[in-house]
């Protein structure tokens, strides 16, 4: 039998935000390999329907376990609502909005948690369910951002309109005066920046690549995954369902990978 501690941790997402989990688990994991696959062809998930996710959602799992992976994580927060209506796997499986919403429960000083996030993540409900069950006296306010995933995937993340956007989305949540946000879009902390021009430093923003990274090192040593000792290089393959000049221009800043390899449709 193959050791499975040499085995890869996947990640996918609809499209290059996942690359922001990717690169938080590569620096957190350095002997750890990593396949990545985005779904790009199918972008954005945040306007489809949930029956739809789960379909993409399941033909995603099924390319990384026909890949070899140890542990896949869904690194896109639209995805992560469908995530319990998964068919049942041996595979662990990590999705975003958990460990942030339990992050944000411990983070929160006056029990008010804002939200950002897709329109299909805002109407699921799932960061509100989640977060009050950590805490049900917790006040959760939640925003649908459409228009900062494809402000990102644009590579418009250091822009005046960008900021401008921003604003419009975040004020309401400041009249909330809440003291946590969830980053809930792996595309948004790429807009860390323009977000902090309006939450300001009081605010604690809650970024899911790091929530995913505490839980799998948890479970390295709870001993639900086993780690990679072996010493060897790190590895990382990039998949995309396509590939376009700004999407490369964009993963090359984020992680630098070697190499894109663009899938056909039909093999995923």
């Amino acid at each position: 039998m193959a050791d499975k501690s040499l085995l890869p941790i996947g990640v996918f997402d609809s499209g290059l935000g996942g690359l922001t989990v990717l690169k938080a688990l590569r620096l957190r994991f350095p002997h750890e390999h990593f396949i990545y696959l985005g779904d790009t062809a199918r972008i954005p998930y945040g306007s489809k329907s949930p029956r739809t996710i789960q379909r993409y959602l399941e033909l995603n799992l099924k390319f990384l376990e026909d890949c070899g992976v140890k542990a896949a994580v869904i690194a896109c927060n639209s995805a992560s609502t469908q995530a319990s209506q998964l068919t049942p796997r041996d595979l662990p499986i990590y999705n975003v909005i958990d460990p942030s919403a339990k992050k944000a429960a411990q983070s929160t000083q006056n029990g008010k948690v804002g939200v950002i996030a897709t329109r299909a993540t805002v109407q699921s409900g799932a960061y509100v369910r989640a977060v009050q069950a950590q805490n049900p006296d917790i006040n959760v306010t939640q925003q649908a951002c459409p228009l900062l995933v494809p402000l990102v995937e644009e590579g418009w993340d250091d822009d005046p309109i960008t900021n401008l956007v921003v604003y419009r989305y975040l004020s309401p949540l400041m009249s909330a005066q809440v003291d946590t946000l969830i980053l809930g879009c792996t595309h948004f902390p790429i807009l860390k920046s323009a977000i902090t021009k309006v939450t300001g430093p009081r605010v604690e923003l809650i970024e899911s690549s790091q929530a995913i990274a505490d839980l799998i090192e948890q479970d390295f040593q709870s001993g639900r995954l086993t780690p990679n000792h072996s010493g060897a290089a790190s590895e990382l393959r990039v998949f995309t369902t396509d590939v376009s000049d700004h999407f490369q221009a964009l993963a090359q800043k984020i992680i630098s990978p070697q190499m894109i390899k663009q899938l056909e449709l039909a093999d995923i």
